[in-house]
Formats: structure tokens, C-alpha cells, sequence
């Protein structure tokens, strides 16, 4: 179960490290793939989020719901902002998504 967890967690990270990457490509260079990196990236959170949530509901230790709660949520706009980014591309929505992105990574490592 070690080497499943580690993986969804580089996973995981791949994926936080793709929507930042998207959206300094929107904002700075205007690039076309930034929107679509962003939803792919979120969507790749969202998934392993989910399934870590579950291994870690498997195991002994206790979950803190809450903490996965928030993370949901703003995985969950995140998602929807890069939906609507790649329908309508916006720099405004690159710069909501990657602070949503940034406000994700502060709750998984301060609560």
C-alpha cells in the first residue's frame, strides 16, 4: 500500500505543479495551452485527492474531515474555473485558478 500511496501523492503534486505551470503560461506568455493545462492538472488533483482520501480512510490513523472538506470544495472551483477558462480563456480566470491552487496547498500544509 506504501509504494500505491507514493505514487498518488507524486501524482498529486504532478498535478499542483501543472496548474501553476498553466497558469504562469496564460498570464505571462498568453500561451494557448495554459487553460488546458489547468484543467487537466485539476482534474488529475481531483482524482488523486479522492483516492488518497481513500486510502487514508482504509488505514488507522484519523482523517481530518474538515481539512478534506475545504480541499474538496476548492479542488472542486478550481475545476470549474478551468472549465470555463478553456471555453472562454480569460487571464483572469488563470490568475483565480492558480490562487485557488496556492489556497489548496496552504490548507494541505498548515491544518
Amino acid at each position: 500500500m506504501d509504494i500505491i500511496n507514493s505514487v498518488l501523492v507524486f501524482l498529486h503534486l504532478l498535478g499542483m505543479a501543472g496548474i501553476i505551470a498553466g497558469f504562469m503560461l496564460q498570464l505571462i506568455a498568453g500561451h494557448a495551452a495554459g487553460p488546458k493545462s489547468i484543467l487537466h492538472s485539476s482534474l488529475l488533483q481531483l482524482v488523486t485527492g479522492l483516492l488518497l482520501t481513500g486510502l487514508a480512510e482504509m488505514g488507522d490513523d484519523p482523517v481530518n474531515h474538515a481539512k478534506i472538506g475545504v480541499k474538496l470544495v476548492v479542488a472542486l472551483a478550481v475545476t470549474i474555473v478551468a472549465v470555463v477558462n478553456v471555453r472562454k480563456p480569460d487571464k483572469r480566470l488563470a490568475i483565480a485558478a492558480g490562487t485557488l491552487a496556492i489556497v489548496n496547498v496552504a490548507v494541505a500544509v498548515f491544518v
